[in-house]
């Protein structure tokens, strides 16, 4: 998939390369960051390609068997890179194509960026009988080394960041994340003719989304869940006064949202989750475990609740301001996120790119700094 650059006459056309394991039919959190990023960087004069599955022969993952890995070959990476001829590379994912992709660069002496966006120990720690201390410490040194070959790695809040630092990461940068403010909007809100107060959450229906230590509360209204996965069966099962509505995108999901009066972020696994600024930007504070992600984006600020007890956070956030939740998300556009992520690239871009600095490229928003 190739996302074509409107350019500027003040600023060369520069191409990107994005080397991602998650890519379509997936829909998730990854996939509608890279897709936004790359409609927000052609305004910046930047056209983006990406090193996707596609064409590669595949398998399921273990223990999810919806979601496949491809099997790249060296060539067929090799080619791909010499078609795209780009000006940098950025390595998504950590997946078959990421390290195929890495090996290519480290093998000519290319440098590229890469991102931080998923946490494979407590992933693998939620889906598999390992021991919790041995998948700790041997998937973050391979997660340290995969990373320590980039020139930048970029992260998307300063807790990760710091979380990173103290486990030796090096060369990290921030990459923070944007929301469509036009498509998540609280004017889109319909009737779900559901009891109210609605808490309603939003993702991968698995079990690294701690889904049931939302469902198991004692709640008032109604409870909704909005995805689907290979443990949506097993929890409509289990909590049917829950309403599960699968998986929905785009506007009539942002319709959807809109209708609720809380959101509910049970992950404790995500670095971000950029579902939290939709919801947001859909005028729906959030309730949250004190946890990376949602207190970088929640912090002090008056627009949801974090704490321990999840029911105590869910019941709180139902105070918080519509409007304070709307206000927060119009100051988190995918066009700073787009900008600093052009911005590390810039600098690993050969010839003239590498002296360009983008103008007017604001500094990283606070989320909760």
């Amino acid at each position: 998939m190739r996302i074509e650059s409107s350019v500027s006459a003040d600023l060369p056309a520069m191409k990107v390369l994005i080397a991602t394991d998650a890519w379509y039919p997936q829909v998730n959190g990854v996939v509608r960051t890279l897709t936004s990023l790359a409609r927000a960087a052609r305004e910046l004069g930047v056209a983006i390609d990406f090193l996707s599955p596609e064409g590669f022969p595949s398998f399921p993952v273990p223990t999810y068997s919806e979601l496949r890995l491809a099997l790249p070959s060296r060539g067929g990476i090799a080619r791909r890179i010499e078609k795209a001829n780009p000006d940098s590379i950025h390595i998504a994912t950590e997946g078959p194509i990421g390290h195929s992709v890495r090996a290519h660069c480290i093998r000519n002496g290319r440098p590229f960026t890469t991102s931080y966006t998923t946490r494979f120990p407590e992933y693998i720690s939620a889906r598999t009988p390992l021991p919790e201390s041995w998948v700790e410490s041997w998937v973050y040194a391979a997660l340290k080394r995969f990373h320590s070959a980039a020139h930048t790695t970029m992260v998307a809040t300063p807790s990760l960041m710091s979380e990173l630092r103290q486990r030796g990461f090096s060369n990290l940068g921030m990459w923070t994340r944007g929301v469509d403010t036009t498509l998540f909007h609280p004017d889109r809100a319909i009737d779900l003719g559901l009891p109210r107060p609605i808490f309603v959450t939003v993702g991968r229906v698995a079990v690294e989304k701690n889904l049931e230590a939302f469902l198991s509360l004692d709640l008032p209204g109604t409870k909704v869940v909005i995805g689907s996965g290979p443990q949506e069966a097993e929890l409509r099962r289990k909590y049917p006064e829950a309403k599960f509505f699968g998986l929905l995108e785009n506007g009539i999901l942002a319709a959807h949202l809109a209708a609720a009066d809380v959101f509910v972020f049970p992950s404790l696994t995500d670095t971000f989750g950029v579902v939290q600024l939709e919801a947001l930007a859909s005028g729906v504070p959030v309730a949250a475990f004190p946890v990376t992600g949602p207190k970088d984006v929640i912090a002090n600020n008056p627009i949801g609740a974090l704490n321990d007890d999840l029911r105590i956070a869910c019941l709180e956030a139902l105070d918080a301001s519509k409007e304070e939740c709307r206000a927060f998300a119009l100051n988190r556009s995918w066009d700073n996120s787009a900008r600093q992520f052009v911005g590390h690239m810039r600098k690993i871009a050969g010839g003239q790119h590498a002296a360009i600095e983008l103008t007017n490229a604001a500094p990283a928003q606070g989320l909760g700094v």
